[in-house]
């Protein structure tokens, strides 16, 4: 599929000179003033807003309503916003940079109660938060484009393509000549439909995402471009055909490596093009799951077709790679991590990579039969443990005897821990957790909602030294790499699969999907397209 949309853009003034830094005073400077001094051109005006989750369908909890998204903050607005750091980091950083942007931020939610794990949103909360931005941007209007972080894996009750609409309603408000630009996860779901309303679209080449805030610079430097006329955007879209579940979507091993490495090839060889890759994220139930590719250039069609099909075709090659992949149970898992303590080649990291509500307990259970020591579990989400302990008047150096996790049909049974309270008070943003020492040497973090851990330093609470463990064991598939493998911090790695086809495991074709056919996807069948 393919979409072009050509027509002449509002040019308010010319390019003028400045450099700023992407600091708190650089998002004050841009919201009061925009425009440096000694140049009468009227700076452009972009607005800025955020709305991104990534959600679980399949995981419990019921639907994400309007309080999950206020219960860590209120929506923020102004500096704070513009402060928000990564994707709108970038984007601040290189608009003050180029020194003739003013910047409208819109107020936006930043985070949801249990992240990736919760599910549905509804259409209520959907209409909430975006008739929020849209009512503050229309009386701000006029604007000369418009800038959305977006995610790409929302999945909202009744609205099939929800960034799709997203990008349409801003259109239906700001017009078809002001210029709208996206950055986007690399796990988010997209076709064709979000740029047949958008300019642009910017996602993330590596996973771990590194490139978030490179990404949101492109993105301001490509409306500038396209908002003083110097740019015309067309656009190509393709769908490999391909469904992956995340964890084999680590962009430090191939051929993930080498498809971002080709796109990033065509960018450095073709001026001015821009390759996006989604990689999928397979637990949301909508159309347009699985991976697309999105290519922009200025205003040559062909050259975006060609580089479409290549990145197509390149992917298809290598899908069995890319989409195949085992790995061990819990209780190999607990051989091999035992082989590596014996052998002096610790820490030992291990991703409980499958466990989207953070409360399984197989790995936990294995390596105690194992009687492997100096193991930190961080965490396991328990929030009936911590009421219990509120209840109590939990302190530390108290006693500890209680079940902690499985209560969900992936998380296995409750094991029981009997040990000393060690730390119990605020943490992760939660108003509490529970850090418990028990057995040899061991500790597990508590949380009420799922919580994914990246670096060992995070884990210094109370008394506890990350210093003082053989083997750390975090709920995630990816993303922990950051700062147990690749800063050498971890000897060994491991990731360990579930006992079952759950939720979140490569057994994709065990979920109950209902607006996916899986038998058009390879490696579940065969796409339309290459049958």
């Amino acid at each position: 599929m393919t979409t072009e949309r050509q027509g002449s853009k509002r040019t308010p003034g010319s390019p003028r000179g400045g450099s700023l830094s992407a600091t708190a005073a650089l998002a004050a400077t841009l919201l009061a003033c925009g425009s440096p001094s000694g140049d009468d051109a009227a700076p452009l005006r972009f607005a800025v807003a955020s709305y991104q989750h990534e959600t679980c369908t399949f995981c419990p909890g019921g639907d994400t309503e309007v309080d999950d998204w206020l219960r860590f903050s209120e929506p923020v607005s102004g500096d704070a916003l513009l402060g928000a750091g990564d994707y709108i980091g970038g984007f601040v950083q290189r608009a003050g940079e180029l020194g003739d942007i003013e910047l409208v931020p819109l107020t936006s939610p930043l985070g949801v109660f249990g992240g990736s794990s919760r599910s549905w949103n509804t259409r209520e909360t959907f209409e909430h938060f975006l008739d929020a931005m849209l009512a503050e941007l229309e009386a701000q209007l006029p604007v000369d484009g418009v800038f959305l972080a977006l995610h790409g894996a929302m999945a909202v009750r009744d609205v099939p393509r929800p960034e799709a609409e997203i990008a349409r309603r801003f259109r239906e408000l700001v017009g078809p000549d002001v210029p709208i630009a996206a950055t986007f996860d690399l796990h988010g779901n997209e076709d064709g439909e979000f740029l047949e309303h958008a300019d642009f679209s910017f996602v993330t080449k590596r996973f771990p995402h590194y490139d978030s805030y490179i990404q949101g610079e492109r993105a301001a430097r490509a409306l500038r471009l396209a908002a003083r006329g110097e740019y015309e955007p067309v656009t190509a879209t393709r769908k490999p055909g391909i469904i992956t579940a995340t964890v084999l979507q680590w962009t430090g091993q191939s051929p993930a490596m080498d498809i971002m490495e080709r796109a990033r090839r065509w960018e450095s060889r073709e001026h001015d093009a821009y390759v996006s890759v989604f990689f999928g994220y397979p637990w949301s139930d909508v159309p347009d799951v699985g991976a697309t590719i999105q290519v922009m250039t200025n205003g040559d069609q062909a050259l975006a077709d060609r580089i479409a099909d290549d990145m197509d075709d390149f992917m298809w090659r290598v899908r069995e790679d890319f989409a195949l992949g085992s790995f061990p149970g819990p209780a190999e898992a607990a051989r091999t991590v035992a082989a590596a303590i014996s052998r002096g080649e610790t820490p030992v990291a291990v991703g409980d990579y499958s466990d989207r509500p953070g409360d399984a307990t197989h790995i936990l259970s294995a390596f105690e039969a194992a009687g492997i020591g100096k193991v930190l579990y961080g965490t396991i989400t328990s929030p009936a443990t911590l009421d219990a302990l509120a209840a109590a008047d939990a302190r530390p150096g108290g006693p500890f005897d209680h079940e902690i996790g499985g209560f969900t049909p992936s998380g296995g049974s409750p094991h029981r821990v009997t040990g000393t309270v060690e730390y119990f008070g605020e943490g992760f943003g939660y108003d509490r957790i529970a850090v418990i020492s028990f057995g040899d040497g061991n500790v597990v973090f508590l949380t009420p909602a799922y919580e994914q851990v990246l670096y060992p330093d995070a884990f210094r609470f109370g008394t506890i030294d990350p210093a003082d463990y053989d083997v750390f064991v975090v709920k995630s598939r990816i993303h922990f790499r950051r700062g147990f493998d690749e800063t050498g911090y971890a000897p060994t790695v491991l990731v360990v699969e579930a006992p079952g086809p759950f939720v979140g495991t490569v057994f994709l074709d065990a979920l109950p999907y209902e607006h996916v056919d899986l038998s058009g996807l390879y490696p579940f069948g065969v796409p339309e397209k290459r049958r």
